[in-house]
């Protein structure tokens, strides 16, 4: 019996516009396309969410890797309040799940500073029951043991919980240790998922 929803921030519980931000930038869908895929696809990208080291020396390991685009890389790492869109669609689902008594917690690979920028005015944080970030532990997922910190941290049971993200390795790594599983493809889709338990 499921008795708490944990929910990914990014592509979940918020949209992500990084394409967007790029070409308002100025770079060509081509562009802004491959140099996003580049940034988060790199394994630098990590150690901003696991955070054992400074945000500066990972941005300036990026622009030693990819010198070309310097100027593109200082200004995205500077604008992360660009890189986002509120889903407040979802977020009343989720507080209709509260209210309906489910336990509500926040599973997230993220950095300090882009966590806080993109979760400044978020009311979803007021329903959660916990929350455990990678900037925090730093564990990142699939890693199972930021899954298991959650669960020891909040006395959960991996049987009674359901995890949504966007990743499939990340709804695998859950999967893993026990928990049941959504991976999210869409917004309508997991307002869809998240439906099915009200």
């Amino acid at each position: 019996m499921i008795k708490n929803i944990v929910l990914d921030v990014g592509d979940v519980l918020l949209e992500y516009r990084w394409k967007e931000m790029l070409t308002d930038y100025g770079l060509s869908k081509e562009k802004a396309e491959y140099l996003g895929m580049t940034l988060f696809g790199d394994p630098l990208w990590e150690e901003f969410d696991v955070a054992l080291r400074p945000r500066q020396d990972i941005i300036s390991d990026y622009i030693t890797k990819y010198p070309e685009y310097k100027d593109e890389i200082v200004w995205f790492m500077s604008h992360g309040e660009r890189m986002h869109l509120p889903r407040p669609d979802v977020w009343e689902r989720v507080h209709a799940l509260k209210e309906k008594g489910y336990g509500i917690y926040i599973l997230s690979n993220y950095s300090k500073e882009l966590f806080d920028i993109h979760t400044k005015d978020a009311s979803f944080l007021e329903d959660a029951d916990g929350m455990v970030i990678s900037y925090q532990v730093h564990k990142i997922k699939p890693d199972a043991g930021i899954y298991n910190y959650l669960l020891e941290k909040y006395h959960l049971k991996a049987e009674e919980c359901i995890f949504f993200d966007d990743r499939p390795a990340n709804t695998e790594g859950a999967r893993r240790v026990g928990m049941q599983t959504v991976t999210v493809t869409s917004r309508e889709q997991l307002m869809e998922e998240l439906a099915k338990f009200l």
